[in-house]
């Protein structure tokens, strides 16, 4: 049990059934009347945020997160499977718990399902990718100088905003968090 006095940002809990984050947090102390906690907090499962406040002796359980390390095998149709690389145990997931995650992940790569319960809710990719562009406009020499960028297609059919010098058949690396071109690998 966490209570809402010892609330902290990314620390995990149960409140009214529901998987919630803490993602901003701040103690109020009012010239009149109690002290409070105000609070946004994202549902892990919907991925909705909201504000809420609590008195800081309200207690909550925490919630336990299991995130599996787990090999993404390949795509049929609308489900997606994956290889315990330990057990060999595979599961399928549908294309609403992975929604846009795995659009810079190759076939054959690690990522980390997230579950709760053994609910699988989502799936991270890892945060840095290399891929191979397969589509781009071709650069004109001098281009380098202005900071412009293009659109390009990667190997996993994925667009990426990239600089004017890089051509197809480079390797560039991507945050998948952001899904900003970094460098050229």
């Amino acid at each position: 049990m966490i209570s809402a006095g010892d609330f902290r940002n990314g620390v995990t809990l149960e409140i009214d059934g529901n998987v919630c984050q803490i993602v901003e947090f701040q103690h109020v102390k009012p010239g009149k009347g109690a002290a409070f906690v105000r609070t946004k907090i994202k549902d892990i499962i919907n991925g909705g945020v909201t504000e809420r406040t609590f008195r800081p002796t309200e207690k909550f359980p925490t919630a336990r997160i299991d995130r599996k390390d787990m090999q993404y095998l390949y795509s049929d149709g609308d489900v997606f499977n994956f290889m315990d690389t330990e057990s060999y145990e595979q599961i399928g997931l549908n294309k609403d718990v992975i929604g846009d995650s795995l659009k810079f992940v190759k076939e054959n790569e690690m990522v980390k399902v997230c579950s709760y319960n053994g609910n699988v809710f989502s799936v991270e990719p890892p945060l840095f990718v290399e891929l191979v562009i397969t589509e781009t406009e071709p650069g004109f020499k001098g281009d380098t100088a202005t900071g412009a960028t293009k659109p390009a297609t990667v190997e996993t059919g994925a667009q990426v905003a990239v600089p004017l010098f890089v051509n197809e058949g480079d390797v560039i690396k991507i945050d998948t968090r952001t899904g900003e071109y970094l460098s050229r690998a």
